[in-house]
């Protein structure tokens, strides 16, 4: 998220009879509960994205850390800390707690064409002209994928991290879930789930590390999932399991991409928060008509941390 990069891989998820295996309960008789499934990497495979999948948050195998549900009528600040100001990657948004909302189970993120005036990040008393606005969240806790304990940070060999979503649509939309560590990037960066509102099939996942502040060595990570249908119009679950080998990502129970080699094991031992966020513009679109950005909302129904050993 923090930087531009270039897209890479990409994998096509079709139309199949292929039948998921039920967890045992469900959170709405409407939906479909859904399973990790490791055989099923989309790489030359096929599959339907399942409209409104989710999950319960007792996994057999995992502990879970952190979750919010969204309960409240407010951020839970004791979990979260709001992002007030400018970003980075040339973003076009102020973000603001204003921007964020809480109402029935689901979190809101709501960018907005508004006139603003403000820091241009969190970290410099410079000001900034803005023409929009939105929200971004961060975790109070960090969390580590590591061998033994890290100080600071709740750690475990392997962290999942999963978030059931909707995302906007809207030109010029860029949402995100992810998560990285300060300095950045010697902490490592994990991008679940990062999407263009003009582009409604489509998300993307990344991931970032170097040895010194604002230098990432990694290239040629990112990979481009595609979907069948609209992901804007359901909740999907975005999720990635980090341990020392490799980042497994998967989409509603399936598997779509695993990265491991590179700079994949410096990431064992780093402390990440993670992020929601609804970013306007920036350098993650190649060629972007300003005149044409409509603003949008991003949906979030869950977040839920696990580990296991």
């Amino acid at each position: 998220m923090k930087k531009s990069f270039a897209l890479f891989a990409s994998i096509i998820l079709l139309s199949c009879q292929q039948e998921i295996s039920p967890l045992p309960s469900f959170k709405s008789s409407a939906i479909k509960a859904i399973g990790i499934s490791d055989s099923s990497i989309l790489q030359g495979g096929s599959y339907t994205t399942p409209c409104n999948a989710d999950i319960a948050s007792t996994i057999t195998g995992w502990n879970l850390v952190f979750s919010d549900e969204f309960a409240g009528t407010a951020v839970d600040q004791t979990k979260w800390k709001i992002w007030t100001g400018g970003a980075f990657n040339n973003e076009l948004q102020y973000y603001q707690g204003a921007n964020i909302s809480i109402s029935g189970g689901i979190m809101s993120i709501q960018a907005k064409a508004q006139k603003v005036r403000g820091v241009a990040t969190p970290f410099t008393t410079s000001l900034k002209s803005f023409n929009y606005t939105s929200g971004r969240l961060e975790s109070n806790i960090l969390f580590s994928a590591a061998a033994s304990s890290v100080t600071g940070a709740t750690a475990a060999p392997k962290i999942r991290m999963a978030a059931r979503i909707k995302l906007p649509a809207g030109y010029g939309m860029w949402p995100a879930f992810w998560s990285y560590g300060d300095p950045w990037p010697t902490e490592g960066e994990i991008d679940i789930l990062e999407a263009k509102g003009q582009k409604p099939n489509t998300y993307y996942t990344n991931y970032f590390y170097g040895t010194q502040t604002n230098t990432n060595l990694v290239q040629n990570a990112t990979s481009t999932m595609t979907s069948s249908s609209s992901l804007q119009t359901c909740y999907h679950i975005y999720e990635v399991i980090w341990e020392q080998s490799k980042l497994s990502f998967y989409l509603d129970g399936i598997l779509v991409d695993t990265k491991s080699g590179g700079y994949v094991p410096n990431l064992f031992g780093k402390k990440e928060k993670v992020v929601l966020n609804l970013a306007v513009g920036g350098n993650f679109f190649q060629t972007l008509n300003t005149t044409k950005i409509v603003p949008g909302t991003l949906l979030v129904d869950w977040v839920r941390i696990y580990t296991a050993p």
